[in-house]
């Protein structure tokens, strides 16, 4: 770590904590799903633990894209609180060294806490933790890092899905008990395209020193107007398919579902709305309410249900 003046205030900011609901709200999903299939409440030890994985892997994933990124986001002049890396390395804050260390640290905690929860979750599943656990960390590897690096070559934002979409609910489910037979496919499936939304909407502020990086996303690949209205779109097809997906599950949709549609709605009206500009932070702020308040309603649909 760093001696210098301001470096808790590096530390803090290089953690985004602010990211953290993307990770924890799923993870909560699948937990309510897992308890309620195995007929039993939440185990409160298992809530804690899975969210220290939640946590660990949150700042795993932030400190190696920062060091992965590094030279993208030294050419970014239209960064975010939403986007564009923490900027410690930018700005010299903290060395790639110690925010390197730091991702290995959390990653091999993140490992320790799933070895803990595969043996002692008393569930037929919870040796699938640990395999879970290094799927999560070969997401990000495959993201931002050689050979593959496909944040850059294209599809990071399909890994973002599969990270968010599957592996953290399913790695919830299984530590509550849920046995792999009941797992809600349908419902989860019908949640894939908000978060498709929610990656692709997270690029949006990045596009112009994206493209000058050869960084092929969807923005950089179709353009900010294009890949905002498939932001919306996205949304739209979750809030379509959700009726068919709560009931696959046995639960019933409510009014709740009003709440991701109204910021969906946001996202199409918050225009124009360029790189660097108040108003793509509105739409990209509205893009990640929606997904996130989707999975939010889904839980507490599950949570009132058991």
């Amino acid at each position: 770590m760093t001696a210098r003046p301001g470096a808790l205030s590096a530390w803090i900011r290089a953690s985004r904590l602010a990211s953290q609901p993307t990770i924890a709200l799923p993870l909560l999903l699948g937990q309510l799903l897992g308890a309620r299939a195995a007929g039993r409440p939440l185990d409160l030890a298992t809530l804690a633990a899975v969210h220290l994985f939640g946590l660990l892997d949150q700042l795993f994933i932030v400190h190696a894209n920062d060091v992965a990124d590094q030279e993208t986001d030294r050419r970014n002049r239209t960064a975010t609180p939403f986007s564009g890396g923490s900027r410690v390395l930018v700005e010299g804050r903290l060395s790639p060294r110690a925010l390197g260390a730091a991702a290995l640290g959390c990653a091999a905690a993140l490992l320790v806490v799933s070895a803990w929860l595969a043996a002692t979750v008393p569930a037929p599943a919870a040796p699938l933790l640990v395999p879970l656990a290094i799927a999560a960390l070969l997401l990000l590897w495959a993201y931002s890092y050689p050979p593959l690096r496909l944040s850059y070559s294209g599809g990071g934002e399909l890994l973002q899905v599969v990270g968010v979409g599957v592996v953290l609910p399913l790695y919830g489910y299984v530590a509550q008990g849920g046995a792999l037979e009941r797992f809600p496919v349908a419902l989860l499936a019908c949640l894939l395209p908000s978060h498709l939304g929610c990656a692709i909407a997270t690029a949006l502020p990045d596009e112009p020193s994206d493209r000058e990086s050869g960084k092929r996303t969807v923005p950089v690949r179709v353009g900010g107007e294009r890949a905002a209205r498939w932001v919306a779109l996205l949304n739209g097809l979750s809030l379509l398919l959700a009726p068919v997906g709560l009931g696959a599950a046995g639960l019933r949709p409510g009014a709740g579902l009003l709440i991701p549609a109204a910021a969906a709605l946001v996202v199409l009206l918050a225009r124009p709305a360029p790189p660097g500009s108040r108003l793509l932070l509105v739409r990209v702020g509205a893009a990640g309410a929606a997904t996130l308040s989707l999975v939010a309603v889904t839980a507490w649909l599950a949570n009132a249900a058991r």
